[in-house]
């Protein structure tokens, strides 16, 4: 593996469970294949679980993780080309990325969609430019379109805990105050479209998801109506991906509280799982009673986060043998 941006780069989905299953249990048996080896992990944006897991699942492995927050540990960094450097940003991409390069065996990165320009952000503009200038594997740590890593977990978390064999799962959006990229909803469709489940996703118009992600999922624009007989509900706000309005895209289209996740569409589901990616603006997103209910599977999500990456190492390690 050299890369791993999207479900088709870790191949058969039962046997990445299964291999999932197997680290969780034994985390430390693979600690020969990170002997001397290092992992750079390059946070453009701020994270928790994603930091925390990644350099974990490295312990874990035993490699050695260099973590550069971009801004504060280094230059800001310009990502366009062909523009005249004479802003804020002391050093170029094309420059940065090779000398990461020279420090390490693995890269994994974390960069934001900036939710102003569409085609820079679907372009995968600054991902693109690591798997082109680094010569080395790179993992997307959540990029502008894509956050691989948590679907994988999500995945993970489902197969666990599901009742059925075909559970019925929903992606729905919640109202936030801020306006927030489509890269947890776009992967989360996408491994739930690879995976064996009866997947729905439901938001207000204007919200669609782009079709490379959306798939062949069933869009339910009533929310009541899509959480009927669901087994597993996610939920997580996105700003408009500017498929049917693209002169709207990143912008937030609404604050319906009404589609606050709360008991009123809870009741109407097979007594569903509540999962979501955190962190999480509780009676924004979520009320309390669902998040603190013993059916919410927030935490033991995150803490697989550390499995599915470690998943991902692991692959990438034992190609490098």
């Amino acid at each position: 593996m050299r890369k791993f941006f999207d479900v088709n780069d870790i191949g058969d989905l039962s046997k990445a469970l299964e291999e999932a299953a197997q680290v969780k249990k034994t985390p430390f048996a693979w600690k020969h294949l990170g002997m001397d080896k290092t992992i750079m992990l390059v946070f453009f944006n701020s994270s928790l679980r994603t930091r925390l897991s990644s350099q974990k699942a490295a312990y874990n492995l035993g490699m050695n993780p260099i973590v550069l927050n971009i801004g504060q540990d280094s230059w800001k960094l310009e990502t366009e080309m062909g523009v005249v450097m004479d802003g804020d940003k002391s050093e170029h991409l094309r420059e940065a990325i090779p000398v990461m390069a020279s420090y390490c065996d693995i890269i994994a990165v974390r960069s934001f969609a900036g939710l102003c320009d569409r085609d820079f952000d679907y372009a995968e503009t600054v991902l693109n430019q690591f798997v082109q200038y680094s010569g080395k594997p790179v993992i997307s740590l959540e990029s502008a379109t894509v956050h691989p890593c948590q679907a994988f977990a999500d995945l993970i978390t489902i197969e666990e805990y599901k009742k059925t064999a075909r559970p019925k799962v929903v992606l729905t959006w919640a109202p936030h105050p801020k306006a927030l990229p489509q890269a947890v909803p776009n992967s989360f469709a996408q491994w739930m479209n690879a995976a064996d489940v009866d997947f729905v996703i439901t938001h207000p118009e204007g919200y669609e998801l782009d079709p490379r992600f959306a798939g062949n999922a069933r869009v339910e624009y009533d929310q009541m109506k899509a959480f009927e007989g669901a087994d597993f509900i996610y939920a997580k706000n996105w700003s408009c991906p500017g498929v049917t309005r693209p002169q709207d895209y990143g912008k937030i289209l609404s604050k319906d509280m009404s589609w606050t996740v709360g008991d009123r569409q809870m009741a109407v589901t097979n007594d569903a799982y509540f999962m979501h990616c955190l962190p999480v603006r509780r009676n924004m997103i979520v009320s309390d009673s669902v998040i603190d209910a013993p059916t919410s599977l927030v935490i033991p999500e995150a803490a697989n986060r550390v499995v599915s990456i470690q998943v991902v190492m692991k692959r990438m390690l034992e190609a490098l043998q």
